[in-house]
């Protein structure tokens, strides 16, 4: 079974995180203004636990002096060597020419049957774009999609 019931909805509330054991793996689900992202609790880079990073936001700018904080709450760094993670797409952005993680899609879905069903669920592919002059990593983080189904938090290994 991929599908795994991983915790009730009001144990996440927004701004915070939830380490889970699911399938012999450590995975953190994260909520992030009413949106969940699920990510494997082992960093690529050395095998730190990830989750126990902090959260962030991404700072860009246009010209020196001038500051730019966004997607508040979506990336994550690793407590071991501050290697940052966007939670929505498992990329990298500290070694951005070689680490890179897997994502995966996070979504709720209340009401929802819990039995699985012949229709996989969509795969998001619109990362918000990255702050002006990040290039992407090498290292990609696992992410796992993550589903709320009757005040459920469900998440499924199988779909990425």
């Amino acid at each position: 079974m991929s599908i795994h019931v991983v915790a009730r909805l009001d144990e996440v509330p927004p701004g915070t995180r939830k380490v889970v054991e699911v399938a012999g793996r450590e995975i953190g689900v994260f909520n992030v203004d009413g949106e969940l992202f699920a990510v494997r609790n082992r960093c690529p880079h050395m095998a730190g636990p990830l989750c126990e990073g902090y959260v962030s936001g991404a700072v860009s700018s246009t010209t020196p002096g001038e500051y730019h904080f966004d997607r508040v709450g979506e990336i994550l760094r690793c407590p071991w060597h501050q290697w940052e993670f966007d939670m929505r797409t498992g990329q990298s952005w500290f070694d951005p020419a070689r680490v890179r993680v897997r994502a995966y899609q996070a979504r709720i879905a209340s009401g929802a049957s819990l039995v699985a069903t012949d229709e996989a669920p969509a795969t998001t592919t619109d990362a918000a774009p990255p702050a002006e002059g990040m290039v992407p990593g090498p290292y990609v983080a696992e992410t796992y999609p993550v589903s709320v189904e009757h005040d459920y938090i469900v998440v499924d290994l199988l779909s990425r």
